[in-house]
């Protein structure tokens, strides 16, 4: 079997080569006209920069090579924001655009105008993507909202295409997250959907249709998810890494994201639905272009676990350098990839686990949030309530402090007097600095980098909240690792592209995840977002008359 698929895949690449020479001299692409047929976006969650060459001599030829050997790799991209978490990152991604462009500032912000679907004022968190008007659909859950993209406030690289073709494009986005498939997707997606997390099965909501696809509704129904449940996790040695065991040891049931979902069989089960999505929405057959965002959150729910430098975290990547193979393997039989564009890239990066930080005597901390919150409003009460214990944070989603606006204006504190008190609190407990929101919603930062990237943080939403500065490697937590920092080991991210459109080459110069939405509405013959910042990487563009920048290393083309 293994070998008829290598010889199928070398047949692919013997057309791609012949097709590059054409391509060369050609345009390079129209979605009017279905040119390519499909592109597919991989986002991996909290997958850093630097693992494609830490783990690159053990990657197969057929995985992250072929972006690697055959595609546009661009080893210095970064995220130029400070809230390096995954809803901006997912937005920032297909909106070209940071914070201050589309609105997403945190996963979950506290928001103190929060409506229920009946109208009532109930102040409280809310996730990025929580829409009281809307139900979720395949699941019973009958909370008070389910989720759409209504808190976007940029259109994204599939809303464009869609307004570009008069909606002859299909565009859909999946993820174990919600956000993580919501807000890569977009206003106009034909579907987003994501997974309950307990049970694992695939859901949506009444904000794409009123009830699930046919399809969908029978790969639930098909169990396909039980395989995951009660295995065993080795790497190629043979040691046990993990387990997917279906019930606590207290006998109550495990939920499908936590345990199934820290390990390589969530990745299976992503790209096996995202197979059956392919095939069974015809993506690549219709007149226009069509989009696919995949969004792959194991990495992230391990990640936060395990750490970057951990033996699961290298086995992981190894585990999905071989799941890529496959996926190229499918791509190239149901669509023919010299008919394919690829895009990879990240959500953010993450910062190494203090404790092993600090074995290289490298300083790094770990903090407990909710300590740190009570030392915060302790101080808070000492200096504004004369002691009188009163809660000002709502939350503290280190580094940022949500506060609870109600209680400075019973002491008749304005919005930024009271966000400057809450920066200067968390300078006492250890901060290098903060922004608050007035600070940067009036644009006084100073023009400096760090200036810049706390501005591109900013949004209105959120209520009142000040961005602190960590010191660098110091996290939220007592256990595991985080990531939400200005540092470069959480803005670095991959970028590749694959594809005929590209020419092949690892390229050393600066580049950001802002580029890519920018890049591919290019090549497609569209306009960009409508917030997009980004710009052309013309310098990788197989049809590009650019002169080749010096600091490019060329492979072989495809």
């Amino acid at each position: 079997m293994r070998s008829t698929l290598r010889h199928a895949f070398a047949a692919l690449l013997i057309t791609l080569i012949l097709g590059a020479n054409l391509f060369a001299a050609a345009p390079a692409g129209s979605a009017y006209s279905g040119h390519p047929k499909l592109v597919v976006i991989v986002v991996i969650d909290q997958f850093r920069g630097d693992y494609l060459d830490r783990y690159r001599d053990e990657f197969r030829e057929d995985g992250f090579r072929m972006f690697l050997d055959h595609g546009a790799v661009f080893s210095n991209c970064d995220y130029n924001y400070a809230n390096t978490r995954t809803a901006p990152g997912h937005a920032t991604l297909l909106t070209g655009a940071y914070s201050n462009g589309h609105g997403i500032i945190a996963n979950e912000w506290y928001d103190p105008d929060r409506k229920t679907s009946k109208g009532a004022l109930e102040p409280g968190a809310v996730t990025s993507v929580w829409d009281a008007n809307t139900k979720f659909v395949g699941t019973t859950d009958k909370g008070e909202g389910a989720a759409s993209p209504h808190n976007l406030r940029a259109s994204t690289l599939g809303d464009e295409l869609k307004l570009a073709t008069q909606g002859k494009s299909r565009v859909f986005a999946i993820s174990l997250k919600d956000r993580a498939a919501i807000l890569p997707g977009g206003f106009s997606a034909n579907g987003a959907f994501w997974i309950e997390k307990n049970s694992g099965a695939w859901i949506t909501s009444d904000y794409y249709e009123a009830q699930l696809p046919g399809w969908v509704q029978d790969f639930n129904g098909s169990k396909r998810k039980d395989k995951y449940w009660d295995v065993q996790w080795k790497d190629a040695a043979g040691h046990v890494l993990g387990t997917t065991a279906s019930k606590k040891k207290d006998g109550k049931p495990t939920a499908f994201y936590d345990a199934v979902g820290s390990t390589p069989f969530a990745n299976d089960y992503e790209f096996e639905f995202a197979r059956d999505l392919i095939t069974q929405e015809k993506l690549g057959a219709g007149p226009a272009t069509d989009l696919l965002v995949i969004s792959l959150s194991a990495n992230d729910i391990l990640g936060h676990q395990a750490g970057p430098d951990s033996p699961e975290m290298h086995a992981m990547a190894l585990a999905l350098d071989a799941q890529i193979s496959g996926f190229f393997g499918f791509l190239g039989q149901q669509i023919g990839l010299a008919n394919v564009w690829v895009a990879l890239s990240a959500d953010h990066g993450v910062a190494p686990v203090p404790s092993v930080a600090k074995e290289l005597r490298i300083p790094a901390a770990g903090f407990d949030s909710e300590k740190l919150k009570d030392k915060i409003n302790a101080l808070l009460s000492a200096k504004l309530a004369a002691g009188k214990t009163t809660a000002f944070l709502k939350s503290l989603d280190y580094p940022t402090a949500w506060l609870d606006d109600r209680a400075f204006t019973t002491l008749h504190l304005k919005e930024a007097d009271a966000e400057h008190a809450v920066g200067e609190a968390l300078v006492q407990i250890g901060m290098q600095g903060y922004f608050t929101k007035s600070q940067l919603a009036a644009g006084a930062v100073p023009n400096d980098e760090t200036g810049i990237r706390y501005l591109h943080s900013y949004s209105p939403l959120g209520g009142w909240y000040v961005l602190g500065v960590p010191a660098p490697y110091t996290i939220g937590g007592t256990s595991g690792t985080d990531h939400a920092s200005p540092y470069h080991y959480d803005r670095h991210v991959p970028m590749a592209f694959y594809g005929l459109a590209f020419r092949t080459g690892v390229y050393r110069t600066q580049a950001e995840p802002v580029d890519l939405a920018v890049t591919l509405a290019s090549l497609l013959g569209i306009n960009a977002p409508s917030h997009a910042v980004g710009r052309v990487l013309t310098e990788a563009l197989a049809s590009s008359n650019a002169s080749n920048p010096a600091n490019v290393s060329h492979g072989e083309h495809p």
